[in-house]
């Protein structure tokens, strides 16, 4: 829930609810079960890539029938074509008249993984032909669209002779690869003095790889490639993972109130820019868990796993920001900003599925890349990755993103959110204040946050915040000198009954007994 914006009115017509004619980008496109891993190394380093299988021949969920260990060999020619010109026997069918016959290097393919591109515009019916009889083990065939980035896709037979010819013929496994996953394994194995004539024959393919289905690891899935960068993660967070953030939020809610003009700087919850008394934020709760440094496994695993996924150092990482939509419930166009605590990307996890129709939906309204708005469905343990700046760390103002209003009349969103900032975190954000909120389940004391916006509102951004953190990290100082001095006047009062003690028990020793006088007879 940051900065919102009235900047850009005029693309609010391309997300205005009940308009039938517009058009999204929907995601996500894929799915786990069609999720495949290419692998390659050994135990100490390991490469992997992310495939989309076919689908059409053996399937993720047919085990020992789909997996494939074996040698990879470029194709020749590369695209399956080369010099070879289309038949125009039209007594023949479109697919006849498309395939070319075998590879010119079919004894090399034979039994191994053969690594063919789309440059030719061939179908994936077609190029799968072209290795099984050619011989391979397997197809790997890269997207060689340059403006699609990490983009890929499940190959669909594209005619019912094609689907005809696949269920029959095709028992080898077909994935897609992006092109700058067939950039990396063409060239794992080169080095400085490696000859690029040579590359481009395959020398600098790994001896040997591993196709296996994707299950439960996490993937990727690219929605714009540049302006602004937006992607999805698939299986970021588990079942149990996404349950149990909620479970920490739960009970710790406070419904935002960006009306009153005042930034949280501290919390990543910013004042709406709407029109006065009009909020950006509209009925949602939230809280911030600050678990930093001494977060417990759950938080702990996630953090490293987003780190390793992402490539985003954790020190760099805000703390989960949990949010809670009931029905009613939206997020009306905003950007991601923090004057205070620059963000260069924000992680927008779903913690539970939103069934399709009742809203909920992230949505990107002014991608610049020349294609329609993106749309991001609530899949439960989905990670959303946009960046807010460019690769100069300049603010990118296709950033612009909204949450659609929940509809469902018991729907039921919970979002969590991780900012990654441009800069490493101070140790006050990281240890200090995670401890103090420790006692209240991770939820900090407002007064933070007040003082927070008050320093910064005095002495301006760069000068408050250091002296916040200046004053934070003296808390566990302080708090230890009022323990030892606690402790010293405790220790001190003991010694002091101890010797007073001794000294009356001394002084009782020395007085003479008085003798009982005797009756007399």
């Amino acid at each position: 829930m940051l900065l919102p914006t009235t900047l850009i009115l005029t693309s609010l017509a391309l997300v205005t609810a009940g308009d039938d004619q517009k058009k999204y980008r929907i995601f996500p496109q894929r799915t786990s079960e069609e999720a495949a891993v290419i692998e390659w190394g050994h135990s100490a380093i390991i490469s992997a890539l992310d495939g989309a299988v076919a689908a059409f021949g053996p399937q993720t969920s047919q085990g020992a029938n789909f997996e494939v260990e074996t040698a990879p060999v470029l194709a020749n020619p590369i695209d399956g074509v080369g010099r070879w010109k289309k038949s125009d026997d039209e007594s023949l069918s479109a697919f006849e008249r498309e395939y070319p016959g075998k590879l010119l290097n079919a004894a090399d393919v034979e039994g191994n993984m053969v690594i063919m591109t789309d440059a030719a515009g061939l179908s994936g019916v077609t190029m799968a032909r072209i290795a099984k009889e050619s011989g391979a083990a397997a197809l790997m065939v890269v997207n060689t669209d340059q403006n699609a980035g990490d983009f890929i896709y499940s190959l669909e037979a594209e005619s019912e002779e094609e689907a005809k010819y696949a269920e029959e013929n095709i028992d080898i496994p077909i994935v897609m690869v992006s092109l700058q996953a067939g950039n990396v394994i063409t060239t794992a194995m080169a080095t400085e003095d490696s000859d690029p004539n040579e590359i481009n024959k395959g020398a600098g393919l790994p001896d040997r790889i591993r196709l296996y289905a994707g299950g439960d690891r996490p993937f990727f899935e690219d929605a714009v490639s540049k302006t602004p960068v937006v992607y999805l993660i698939h299986n970021m967070l588990t079942i149990e993972e996404c349950d149990a953030l909620i479970g920490m939020a739960e009970g710790k809610f406070d419904r935002v109130n960006d009306t009153t003009g005042t930034n949280n700087y501290l919390e990543n919850t910013m004042s709406s820019t709407e029109k006065k008394g009009k909020p950006s934020a509209v009925d949602i709760d939230s809280v911030t868990l600050w678990k930093g440094g001494i977060a417990g496994k759950v938080i702990k695993d996630v953090d490293e796993r987003i780190s390793q996924v992402t490539g985003f150092p954790q020190e760099h990482f805000s703390d989960f920001q949990v949010n809670r939509h009931l029905t009613g419930s939206a997020h009306l166009p905003h950007f991601d900003m923090n004057q205070a605590n620059g963000i260069m990307a924000t992680i927008t996890i779903f913690l539970n599925d939103v069934p399709d129709g009742e809203g909920g939906e992230l949505l990107y309204p002014n991608p610049l890349d020349g294609g329609t708005p993106v749309m991001v469905r609530p899949r439960k343990g989905l990670a959303v990755v946009h960046h807010n700046t460019d690769e100069n760390y300049v603010f990118d103002k296709a950033t612009l993103n909204e949450e659609l209003v929940l509809t469902g009349a018991t729907a039921v969103k919970y979002v969590a959110k991780k900012y990654v900032y441009l800069n490493p975190q101070h140790n006050a954000m990281r240890v200090v204040l995670p401890l103090i909120a420790l006692p209240f389940g991770g939820k900090l004391p407002r007064i933070f946050s007040t003082l927070h916006v008050a320093l910064i509102d005095k002495f301006g951004v760069e000068t408050g915040v250091t002296y916040f953190n200046k004053i934070v990290t003296m808390i566990p100082v302080l708090l230890l000198l009022g323990i030892a001095s606690v402790v010293s006047d405790a220790v001190q009062k003991k010694l002091k009954e101890g010797k007073d003690g001794k000294k009356g028990k001394e002084s009782s020793e020395k007085t003479p007994k008085k003798n009982k006088k005797s009756k007399k007879s």
